[in-house]
């Protein structure tokens, strides 16, 4: 990691507490409907609105995502686990208690690896549980009243919890983010932060290097990246501020507003005992044997880790590349169709690094998004390897098909003159040409001035209208004037 940033003297520390929404089509304890966008209260059954006399079931393709997840970060699978009764009373939370787990969640430890900084980062997990979502609140436009929404009462939800081991924003970002790509990846969480699939709450501290960790806040609900980066660092302003003016941190929950930019105390941080946990004695113990976890082991994808190594051992790139092309499962999956099908995987490896990912930039989509196939790069980087296209042609044909992705490769470069002169009698006979015409610049060369070979590639391409390969036209002048 390196050394641990200061902020005016202070070193920041920050834990990381993640609600990752689970894929599954129906609740975590009901059989109704996960469905986003529906009709208010349209999808909370019996159990969702505690009616009397209505008991949960839990849900066991929720619990095959916890193992899915524990098994990507190297996690204990607990073989037993308790669901817990947390008690408060909000008025989305229909039985005054949530169920969730506590002194024995069903992933315990763990630990996630990313790039940042031009290396690699690990951060420390402490749990991932499981646990059902509160409903929602409507303050907006109802006349002054609030209204609630009881859709996602019992939505199905992983809570992931980190050590308090990063220092800075950047860093807590670059883990966010690596946490969304992983959750998608594995297939457990949609990652629709818009719809509050990915939700991050940041536990932010700041002490003296050295000193015991200082009292912390916790910033409530973030649904973007780049939000939680500016909330912690307006928190952590703010917090030395306060020490420094000579007053003391209380422990809160706080909200970002993303319109000021500023983070504002919610109510008093409550600790375990204040929700009186206890065990849920609706819902047996949650045992999971060595077949269960076997038979998900087996269903994994490979992961990113493991693929990075793949594609570093297979097609010969660097570790950076790689890493950067398992950004996504569909990010790698549409590398390795270009890299097999055009057999130019570095090729295919810089293209996809450079201008796919800048169009994709531009215009903030994702490469599922990308009309372009991955086939049709791989068509026009076979050109390029077989030296029909030169580069700078290749950027016009690029630019065509991003326009008009249903084109055929050779025949848009056809149409669009930019074949390469690929025959070397042809090459051969333009060379000579340029040479019986160029006395002066053949002196030149031959009395060591190298420039005058660049001015003779320059009459050659001219000759050729752009068509042919400056690399190989520079190796038939330097045979002819040798």
């Amino acid at each position: 990691m390196g050394r641990t940033p200061l902020i005016r003297g202070h070193e920041v520390v920050i834990g990381i507490e993640t609600h990752v929404q689970l894929a599954t089509r129906s609740k975590i304890f009901s059989g109704a409907s996960t469905a986003f966008g529906a009709e208010p209260n349209r999808q909370a059954c019996a159990v969702d609105l505690a009616l009397p006399g209505t008991l949960p079931v839990l849900n066991r393709a929720a619990v095959e995502c916890a193992i899915r997840f524990g098994l990507a970060v190297n996690a204990n699978v607990a073989p037993l686990s308790i669901f817990a009764r947390k008690n408060y009373f909000y008025p989305d939370l229909p039985k005054g208690y949530q169920i969730s787990q506590y002194e024995t969640p069903v992933v315990q430890g763990g630990a996630l690896q990313f790039a940042w900084q031009d290396g690699l980062r690990t951060v420390q997990l402490t749990r991932a549980h499981l646990e059902e979502d509160a409903g929602k609140s409507l303050h907006e436009s109802f006349a002054g009243q609030t209204a609630i929404d009881l859709n996602r009462a019992g939505t199905p939800l992983l809570e992931i919890v980190t050590e308090p081991d990063m220092r800075s924003s950047s860093e807590a970002a670059a883990y966010a983010r690596a946490l969304h790509s992983l959750v998608v990846w594995l297939g457990i969480c949609d990652g629709n932060m818009q719809e509050g699939s990915f939700r991050c709450d940041a536990n932010v501290s700041v002490r003296r290097p050295g000193a015991p960790y200082g009292t912390r806040r916790e910033i409530k609900n973030l649904n973007s990246f780049k939000f939680l980066q500016q909330a912690i660092d307006f928190e952590v302003e703010w917090q030395i501020d306060l020490i420094e003016d000579g007053g003391h941190i209380q422990q809160a929950t706080v909200l970002f507003n993303a319109v000021t930019g500023e983070t504002r105390s919610m109510r008093s941080k409550e600790d375990a005992h204040d929700y009186r946990y206890f065990p849920d004695p609706d819902l047996p113990p949650l045992s999971i044997g060595p077949e269960w976890i076997a038979r998900v082991r087996a269903g994994m994808p490979e992961l990113p880790h493991a693929m990075s190594e793949r594609f570093q051992q297979k097609y010969g790139l660097s570790a950076d590349i790689a890493a950067a092309l398992t950004q996504s499962k569909a990010f790698a999956a549409y590398f390795e169709v270009a890299a097999q099908t055009s057999a130019q995987p570095k090729l295919a490896a810089n293209w996809l690094m450079g201008e796919v990912s800048r169009r994709l930039n531009q215009q903030d989509m994702d490469i599922e998004s990308c009309s372009l196939s991955a086939t049709q790069l791989a068509s026009m980087l076979a050109r390029i390897a077989d030296g029909s296209l030169s580069n700078n042609a290749a950027r016009q044909v690029f630019d065509a098909l991003w326009a008009e992705p249903n084109r055929e490769v050779d025949s848009l470069i056809d149409s669009m003159g930019l074949r390469q002169v690929d025959s070397t009698d042809e090459l051969v006979r333009i060379v000579d040409v340029v040479l019986a015409d160029n006395e002066k610049s053949i002196a030149e060369f031959r009395a060591g001035k190298d420039k005058a070979l660049n001015a003779l590639v320059g009459q050659v391409m001219k000759a050729s209208r752009g068509k042919a390969d400056p690399a190989r036209i520079s190796e038939l002048l330097r045979a002819r004037l040798a």
